[in-house]
């Protein structure tokens, strides 16, 4: 590969990392603390480049006319550039973040495994309580002593169907988009019908206590009073 190219490369790489890192894409990749971590590495490799090519543009007039630097090579290989094809894709395709597919493709339910072993924190006194789809299933599973009984709650995440069956559910991630694992309750008590699948709701309403076992795979059922559609939140995954 020629030096041009490969500081093209970098250039290229460098930018497309500060791009999904500046404009928030990054959020459906990576968690919202890796986000200074693209920037400082996309921003060493413009730097590296912008070094090298300022070198070489240096050199290049330094060398006598007609007389080449050794090692330079003639050909092009096409295979460099081929590294191309996923810089061009961040920066004129913006793939979606991952939904109800991905939460199909899995039969567990992240928080299930997610069992606290030094109890729970009380629940504020509000009349309607806002709960992230992770802590809502867990309590349900875990917390002996019912605490969302008879509580309203308020969730937010998409729309999932399976078979006949409707679901709220948001992806967790420790790190990245590859380590994604679904969290689900199960909607209730209206008719889902007109909601498309992926689509983001706000949904108030109850558990039904005692719902969230081994059998259901620690999915609860989500009592629905009222669902709003809303748009998407910048951050889709829960961390």
């Amino acid at each position: 590969m020629r030096r041009e190219t490969q500081n093209i490369l970098l250039v290229l790489l460098g930018g497309a990392l500060l791009k999904l890192a500046l404009t928030g894409t990054y959020l459906r990749y990576v968690k919202e603390s890796l986000q200074p971590w693209l920037v400082l590495t996309g921003g060493v490799m413009v730097v590296l480049a912008l070094v090298s090519i300022v070198r070489d543009i240096r050199l290049g007039q330094a060398q006598p006319s007609g007389v080449e630097h050794a090692g330079h090579e003639h050909g092009t290989s096409r295979s460099p550039w081929m590294l191309l094809l996923p810089v061009f894709a961040v920066f004129l395709i913006s793939p979606p973040a991952l939904g109800a597919d991905t939460v199909n493709r899995s039969d567990r339910n992240a928080a299930q495994e997610a069992k606290a072993s030094s109890g729970f924190a009380p629940l504020p006194s509000d009349e309607v309580i806002p709960l992230t789809i992770s802590e809502f299933v867990t309590r349900t599973a875990w917390d002996d002593s019912g605490s969302l009984d008879d509580r309203t709650v308020k969730l937010t995440g998409f729309v999932v169907r399976k078979d006949a069956d409707v679901f709220i559910a948001r992806l967790t991630i420790s790190c990245c988009a590859a380590d994604a694992s679904p969290v689900k309750a199960k909607m209730a008590g209206q008719d889902f019908s007109a909601l498309p699948t992926d689509q983001w709701v706000e949904a108030t309403g109850r558990v039904v206590p005692g719902s969230a076992t081994k059998e259901s795979a620690f999915v609860p059922t989500f009592t629905v009073s009222q669902v709003v559609p809303i748009a998407a939140p910048e951050d889709t995954y829960e961390g």
